[in-house]
């Protein structure tokens, strides 16, 4: 054997080795993908029940937000017909009310100063 053929198995050797080396590392990142898999696989296979409730949550609280819709209409409507319900009374009842106290009033004032001998204590008076 030459210096070359030495020199050439010296460095398939170390070749070797080196491929050894590299090999543990890539063997170990070949079984942190397998678990990723099966972690992937097992967030898949839970996600898809949830999925299915979560639709049918969302499906009936969409059903209930449309009866509180339909209520909250009703509400509105009811709403508006108190307010000129009030407003047809107050325009009706309220004028003449309005005249019946003022009357009152005068009729218990006059009937108060006409008792009484004194002098009117009105601003008018002075």
């Amino acid at each position: 054997m030459s210096g070359a053929d030495i020199a050439c198995l010296i460095a398939a050797g170390v070749f070797a080795v080196l491929v050894a080396l590299l090999a543990v590392p890539i063997i170990k990142l070949g079984r942190v993908f397998d678990e990723l898999r099966a972690s992937i696989r097992t967030v898949a296979d839970g996600a898809t029940p949830l999925m299915d409730e979560v639709t049918s949550t969302v499906s009936t609280t969409h059903e209930q937000l449309k009866k509180v819709d339909g209520i909250a209409a009703n509400v509105s409507d009811a709403t508006a017909n108190v307010s000129a319900l009030s407003s047809l009374v107050a325009a009706t009842v309220g004028s003449p009310l309005v005249k019946v106290a003022s009357f009152t009033y005068g009729v218990r004032t006059a009937w108060a100063q006409r008792g009484s001998t004194a002098r009117p204590s009105g601003r008018r008076s002075r």
